[in-house]
């Protein structure tokens, strides 16, 4: 099993992409030699949805080893984090204030968020992204998508764009930390109808914080018949991850005595730290596709897809009872040993399959997609007593529990063109789930079943003239909570969360210039948060709060005052409110829980204000110096609004540059420089909080997760 972290009025978003490649492609541009089975989860340039697209060579450009959140990190609204500070190994994202686990991520459509915590771990595919063709960010509820996350966000990865030409490619990069990046590349470009593109992977990287390494390796392997009426695509992609714990974070003692990178992990272990403090996991992923066009107005898609995952994580744990494990006490001479340090694994493996379907009619003023998909998870968690420190003990298991989720879906989106300037969108979908847990490791006897039946209606008008564009829409979301706030006890389930979106958006695309302004309101009924309550077994569980919400404006805009130079950037400056909650602090003095009532709260780790620029200048027709910024303001770690209990603003700058050339037989070498953290400053990103009342006095414990100072990556990439 692997450890899976927790996590108005105006909101500012500057646009991100480059102006250069904007000019030479039509709107919808990414859809040329795409996949026809991206287009059921993305949204089109006349749809009323809040949006960003990156193409291949931006993808490219960025991609220097760190995980894909951190490739993300300029677009609006998005703040990021790194366990092991520099932003290898495991890293989150979130989007508005919206966690990973609200945030759908599909890879050629398929899901990826893990069923059960919903979140979405990107160190599972180590450098994805080298096979990536597009990337396309949605904000809000966006149109209907696949996956259990949906839910205020979604990121949609293509790699199934057609490469038309044969390559070879080697890309290496080398940085602080001992960071090495290794990325081999081939492809045999469309020949007979057939094409094939392989991929093989490492990372490495000793991570910022103390022993925080990281061994990345993957594989990807996609083959596929394409003729003019019908398609076959099968890829196969693995990746296996060996992390150095760094969930912990570094105490707020720690951290005002200068200690930033100090790593609790594995100390329980007398004299130095346990050296396998590690999680380790490996996931393999199979998809098939089968696409077939009937005629210039009907085509339909089919994709088979299954999903195997297996790894646990290892610890020392010191003075255990060993009755907690099921071990007898143990006679060691004249000695009954009841305790013992010990080291364990908790294990997870899991199968993820099923299959998705659309259909496509596209005729003069009607685009309708009706399609669904049908998905089944089966996870099993155990853990393995692997080693006793006072007596002889063989590997055993104490808890072997297994969960079965399914998930089955149906929609149909219809855009209608009313006349030659405003198109009509709805999209009604449809989603039925059944979760069953058998057990968790501290309450195995807690048995959980759950029947969920949702309908999630959206529907809006966009405007389309010339250079202008505008749009209005109303989506609603609902998403069943993951499993850990099913261990709250039979008596206290936790109800489905619902979000109510709407989002306003008018810009204007020229040659030298464009901009975007997008009003957005994301109200929550019955949201869970986190208020200090624990559940039957002692632990901390999420609660559903009656309402809350965040609302914005969004800015996007970049300029191009001459050939050699370009500039934009993003800023987010929000309100994102809980109206009211009950806040339950430990009473160690007293025994149980005290509690405390708070009205228009700031919700936790929603910053009001984000803030993101770019200038690039072009000096020489090869040669690109692009200096990145990003300001995020006050963060609270839980939702009452404490300043004692928040991560303090930051500001950090980074600097590239890249130089291409051609050399004999080589089609490009390029050549990247990038500093992080220009400025050397420091910061922390993502945090947590408890507290308690101990003495008569209320104790606040803040934890960090610090990032790192300056620090370079260099690249050599090149090209056949």
């Amino acid at each position: 099993m692997k450890k899976r972290m927790l996590f108005a009025y105006f909101c500012i978003s500057v646009c991100h992409t480059s102006l250069n490649a904007q000019e030479n492609q039509p709107a919808d541009s990414f859809y040329l030699l795409s996949p026809v089975e991206v287009k059921s989860v993305r949204v089109y340039d006349r749809a009323p949805f809040t949006k960003t697209n990156l193409s291949a060579p931006e993808i490219k450009k960025r991609n220097l080893g760190q995980d894909i959140p951190f490739l993300l990190s300029q677009t609006p609204s998005v703040v990021v984090n790194s366990d092991a500070g520099n932003g290898i190994g495991y890293t989150g994202i979130r989007i508005r204030g919206t966690d990973a686990t609200r945030i759908n991520v599909t890879l050629n459509g398929i899901p990826y968020n893990d069923a059960e915590s919903q979140g979405t771990f990107f160190v599972d595919i180590p450098d994805f992204l080298s096979s990536a063709g597009s990337i396309q960010i949605q904000r809000g509820v966006g149109t209907s998508t696949n996956g259990a996350g949906a839910f205020g966000a979604s990121i949609h990865i293509s790699t199934n764009e057609v490469n038309k030409e044969p390559y070879l490619e080697l890309n290496n990069s080398f940085g602080s930390f001992n960071s090495w990046k290794h990325t081999l590349r081939a492809g045999t470009g469309l020949k007979n109808k057939f094409t094939a593109d392989v991929r093989l992977s490492r990372i490495t990287s000793d991570g910022y914080i103390d022993r925080a390494f990281s061994r990345l390796h993957s594989f990807y392997v996609s083959t596929a018949r394409i003729d003019s009426q019908q398609s076959f695509r099968l890829n196969v992609f693995s990746g296996k991850e060996k992390t150095y714990q760094a969930w912990y974070g570094v105490s707020e003692n720690d951290l005002k005595a200068g200690k930033r990178t100090l790593n609790p992990a594995g100390t329980e272990k007398p004299g130095d730290p346990y050296d396998n403090e590690t999680d380790n996991y490996t996931q393999t992923h199979f998809q098939f596709f089968y696409n077939r066009k009937f005629n210039p107005r009907l085509q339909t898609q089919l994709a088979l897809f299954y999903t195997i995952g297996q790894g646990y994580y290892e610890q020392y744990k010191a003075d255990q009872r060993l009755s907690r494990y099921g071990i007898p006490n143990q006679i060691v001479g004249n000695d009954t040993i009841r305790r013992s340090d010990l080291v364990r694994q908790l294990w997870l493996d899991n199968d993820f399959f099923g299959t998705l379907f659309s259909l496509q009619y596209n005729h003069q003023k009607h685009e309708i997609t009706a399609g669904g998909g049908a998905m089944r998870y089966l996870g099993l968690h155990y853990g393995k007593v692997i080693r006793a420190i006072r007596f002889n003990l063989s590997p055993r298991k104490w808890y072997d529990l297994d969960a079965d989720k399914n998930d089955f879906h149906l929609y149909v989106k219809h855009l209608y063109k009313l006349n030659a300037y405003w198109n009509l969108f709805y999209d009604l979908q449809y989603r039925h789930v059944g979760y069953d847990i058998n057990g968790f490791r501290n309450n195995p006897t807690l048995f959980v079943s759950n029947r969920y039946h949702f309908f999630n209606p959206k529907a809006g008008l966009s405007f389309q003239s010339g250079p202008w564009r505008a749009y209005l829409s109303h989506a609603i979301g609902t998403k069943e909570p993951n499993r850990d706030d099913f261990e709250a006890g039979l008596q206290e389930q936790p109800r489905p969360e619902q979000l109510f979106n709407t989002e306003l958006g008018i810009g204007q695309q020229q040659k030298k210039y464009q901009w975007q302004v997008t009003l957005y309101h994301m109200y929550y009924k019955n949201q869970l948060i986190l208020t200090g309550k624990i559940n039957d077994v002692g632990a901390y569980t999420r609660t559903n709060v009656p309402q809350s919400y965040r609302a914005g404006i969004e800015l996007e805009a970049a300029f191009r005052p001459s050939p050699k130079w370009q500039v934009g950037g993003n800023a987010t400056l929000s309100q994102n409110k809980v109206k009211r909650f009950t806040e339950y602090i430990d009473d160690y003095d007293n025994g149980g829980q005290q509690r405390f009532n708070y009205q228009n709260t700031q919700l936790a780790f929603s910053p009001s204000l984000i803030a993101a620029g770019q200038i690039q200048f072009f000096p020489l027709p090869r040669t690109e110096i692009l200096w990145m910024h990003k300001y995020v303001s006050r963060q609270y770690l839980d939702n009452t609004q404490n300043k004692n209990r928040s991560l303090n603003p930051f500001y950090v700058s980074d600097l590239q540059l890249m130089h291409s050339l051609r050399l004999g037989i080589l089609k490009e070498a390029q050549i990247i420089f990038r500093l992080n953290n220009l400025f050397n400053t420091p910061y922390e990103p993502n945090g947590y909080t408890f507290s308690y009342i101990s003495g008569g006095q209320t104790v606040t414990e803040n934890y960090y997760y610090p990032m790192a100072g300056l620090n370079f990556m260099v690249a050599l990439n090149l090209r056949l």
